[in-house]
């Protein structure tokens, strides 16, 4: 799939070694080594994770984060990926992509979507690696739901709601100013829609949800207990947790926006301008995410 859109393919050797240790590739030290030595490498000039998993928190601390300020280069992945976009965000200003991590997603989802959204999510990935201009508007599709209707503009700031809630417990967390007017998105998957509740009262108690200018929320993955439209289903949905956490914070909510790990994602660069208008359904991306990349560089 990246080859066809232009890009040199290398793959890093503990994904060709193929070894486990317990619920990752290697430990924490290995797979620092390994993730320090492409941010170095002035040959790679964007790195894609092969999967999320439960792994980052053991290595944000022996990140060579010098190496990042000095070559900033995009970071593509979401789930346990969505964590570091955070921090590296916070510690040196790096836009990382929450997007399509490389087997469940480029080599999954994308090859099961209808070809004219596969070639739509490859003109955009494609365009927002190697151009210099912003996309504007993010393809919309009829299931995105206006949650409660307005327009904004800030920076866009998230990943999965479980890793926002865990990275702020750490030192590793954003300042709040970082979610001064920000658009705030997030998704999840797995467990139960209690637990999502109790993640978004961690951001409320936190102060982020009273800093935040808007929120985007994305596909919810086999999450237990979500209530459906059906007025005899006694179960919250999403919408009305997410309504009733919120309060009389007057935000625009857009929801159901493809990103997440229920499908093809829509990339959600972090740290860019966005302006979002929950009414009439849209996400426009403001700005450029990176510096341009030739495509003659191969992507680890």
């Amino acid at each position: 799939m990246l080859e066809g859109m232009g890009f040199r393919v290398r793959r890093a050797p503990l994904l060709e070694a193929g070894r486990h240790r317990w619920w990752s590739a290697g430990t924490p030290t290995e797979i620092a080594g390994e993730f320090n030595a492409l941010l170095r490498d002035p040959e790679v000039r964007a790195i894609i994770a092969h999967d999320g998993g439960q792994t980052a928190l053991g290595y944000l601390d022996l990140i060579d984060f010098e190496a990042i300020a000095a070559d900033p280069k995009p970071i593509l992945g979401y789930s346990d990926i969505s964590l570091l976009h955070l921090v590296l965000y916070a510690r040196t200003g790096l836009v990382g992509f929450h997007a399509d991590v490389a087997t469940r997603g480029l080599g999954g989802y994308w090859q099961s979507a209808p070809a004219a959204r596969r070639a739509e999510l490859e003109k955009l990935y494609s365009t927002l690696l190697t151009g210099d201009e912003a996309i504007g508007a993010l393809p919309a599709t009829p299931s995105w739901e206006c949650w409660r209707a307005g327009r904004t503009e800030g920076r866009l700031i998230g990943g999965v709601i479980n890793r926002i809630a865990l990275v702020q417990a750490t030192s590793f967390a954003l300042p709040l100013a970082c979610f001064d007017g920000a658009v705030l998105f997030w998704e999840e998957a797995g467990g139960q829609a209690s637990h999502v509740w109790s993640y978004l009262q961690v951001l409320r108690h936190s102060g982020i949800l009273d800093r935040i200018s808007g929120m985007v929320v994305g596909v919810p993955d086999a999450i237990h207990g979500l209530g459906t439209t059906d007025a005899r289903d006694a179960s919250p949905t999403l919408s009305e947790m997410v309504l009733d956490v919120l309060g009389d914070r007057d935000i625009p909510v857009l929801g159901n926006v493809e990103f997440g790990h229920a499908g093809p994602n829509l990339p959600m660069p972090v740290g860019i301008r966005v302006g979002l208008d929950a009414h009439r359904r849209t996400l426009s991306l403001l700005e450029p995410a990176v510096r341009p990349l030739p495509t003659t560089g191969p992507v680890g």
